[in-house]
């Protein structure tokens, strides 16, 4: 995470003064110039110092005198994913988010992420994992380790790539466990609240009473799937469809071993089809909606997903299916979650 206290600089201070502080951020030699109501008036880079100095302005100078005063940046509230990529293929590494007044409010450091979209996050985690016994006796499955660190902190990081900071997380089945791991998201520079299942609600029934969001359009993912899924690619396809929810869809294939018959209901055989296979559009587990939708989830009960999209689509809002690109497993045997294990042994992040 950015420490944005070694990359401000007050536009009255020496080039001295500056010159210390770039020494210290060797990564992006970039200094955001304040003044001295901590409005954004200018960047320095070693560009725009050696510019100045060529030009003939001291050591002894303001850099204010060296700043640049054309510069990049977000305003917090009208900012979009296609704006951030395109000031990212200018060479921009970091990238400032302004408060109505001019403040910096947050800066994306594009070698840690690559955009921020508009979207909360909620992640379902209060699945008993029955099925991964005996691993999950006393761990819930969000919490087994995946590599260097738990399943759930995996989908965590991979939102976080992509600018997301507002977290919802369902917990039921030892919840105080993964509570105290996550803690509040600070450590992770998120803000995380939990949605808390007395009893199961299923696969989307906690967002029967789950407050108010921050943002317009909401991300549904289970806690158990593993992807390096391209989110942005995901909410940019939402949005130029017009869609009011999206499916992320993942190909399914099934294989009979046998010869099926093809038959008419008189029992004459019209044809025979050796270990045929059939493919399907399966859910990803893996959703993105307009926060108005939260509507047509009723408070209170066990509601699964396939319910939510049947009721979304007979209220006649637009359901799309984006299909997903990249790897994709869904942790909810042992099988799979030894397959994770390999998959993550070669894989980076």
């Amino acid at each position: 995470m950015l420490d944005l206290s070694k990359h401000v600089i007050y536009c009255d201070e020496l080039l001295v003064a500056a010159l210390e502080k770039l020494n210290k951020v060797p990564s992006n030699l970039t200094l955001f110039v304040l003044d001295r109501r901590n409005r954004l008036i200018g960047t320095l880079t070693d560009g725009d110092i050696r510019r100045g100095l060529i030009k003939g302005l001291q050591v002894a100078s303001e850099v204010s005198r060296f700043m640049n005063t054309s510069f990049y940046c977000l305003e917090s509230t009208k900012s979009s994913p296609a704006q951030i990529r395109s000031i990212k293929e200018k060479g921009v590494k970091l990238l400032p988010v302004l408060d109505r007044e001019g403040r910096i409010k947050s800066v994306l450091d594009f070698s840690e992420v690559h955009t921020s979209l508009p979207v909360d996050a909620v992640i379902m985690a209060g699945g008993r994992g029955e099925r991964m016994l005996p691993l999950t006796a006393r761990t819930p499955k969000p919490l087994l380790k995946l590599g260097d660190k738990p399943i759930i902190d995996h989908v965590i990081d991979r939102l976080r790539r992509y600018g997301i900071v507002n977290f919802r997380i369902s917990v039921n089945y030892l919840a105080e466990k993964i509570e105290k791991h996550l803690g509040d998201g600070s450590e992770k520079g998120i803000n995380i609240t939990y949605l808390h299942e007395d009893i199961p609600m299923g696969t989307i029934g906690a967002l029967g009473n789950a407050g108010k969001f921050v943002n317009d359009t909401i991300l549904l993912i289970n806690s158990d799937i593993f992807t390096n899924m391209d989110l942005e690619e995901f909410y940019q396809s939402f949005v130029d469809a017009g869609a009011d929810l999206a499916i992320a869809s993942v190909p399914y294939n099934i294989e009979v071993p046998f010869a099926v018959i093809s038959s008419d209901t008189d029992k004459i055989v019209s044809g025979l089809e050796e270990k045929p296979s059939f493919s399907f559009n399966a859910s990803a587990g893996i959703y993105m909606f307009k926060k108005e939708l939260l509507k047509y989830i009723p408070s209170g009960i066990h509601y699964d997903a396939p319910d939510f999209v049947l009721r979304v689509v007979a209220a006649g809002k637009k359901v799309v299916r984006h299909p997903l690109m990249g790897y994709w497993i869904d942790i909810g045997r042992k099988e799979d979650y030894l397959k994770a294990i390999e998959y993550r042994s070669y894989i980076k992040d």
